[in-house]
């Protein structure tokens, strides 16, 4: 049976730069810092052959709304970086994969956006060292889990700081 663990911190720095929204017509809303925002992964990753630095394509899985105000409409596009990936290595090593959260475009407005998904694969090591023990060296031999995470797949994620945008009508 595989179990993946999710892991998910907020983050302080990140290096994405805020960019202005100028509007002749509306007034703005604030989207506050901390509002929940609901990504979906727009490709599919795996620890196997991401690399650290790889950019990372979301998707906004529904409309972000201040109140009843719709500001972005679900299929937003948002960006990511992969800050670790490890391979599923022998004696059982489970694969690493750690995702960095950095914005949301919002027109022309980059919501930053904050947290961490960590996925570890299923580590074998128990498995791996009894297969040693009795069946020599050759048991080293087994494999951990990849991380696969598929196209489509949910992550929760939140406003980093707050954000004045333009309601859509």
């Amino acid at each position: 049976m595989s179990v993946f663990a999710f892991t998910f911190a907020g983050l302080s720095a990140i290096d994405a730069q805020s960019a202005g929204t100028s509007s002749a017509s509306g007034e703005k809303v604030v989207l506050k810092e901390g509002s929940d925002v609901k990504l979906k992964f727009a490709q599919e990753l795996s620890s196997k052959t991401a690399a650290e630095g790889d950019p990372v394509n979301f998707v906004l899985a529904e409309d972000l709304t201040v109140g009843n105000v719709i500001v972005a409409r679900a299929g937003a596009k948002a960006v990511g970086t992969v800050t670790n990936a490890k391979k599923a290595g022998m004696m059982g090593k489970g694969g690493e994969l750690n995702v960095r959260l950095e914005h949301l475009k919002v027109g022309d407005t980059k919501v930053r956006l904050r947290g961490s998904k960590g996925k570890e694969g299923d580590s074998k090591t128990g498995t791996a060292v009894a297969l040693t023990v009795l069946f020599g060296p050759i048991g080293l031999i087994k494999h951990g889990k990849e991380i696969i995470v598929k196209e489509g797949a949910p992550l929760a994620a939140y406003v980093e700081d707050d954000a004045s945008l333009v309601p859509l009508k």
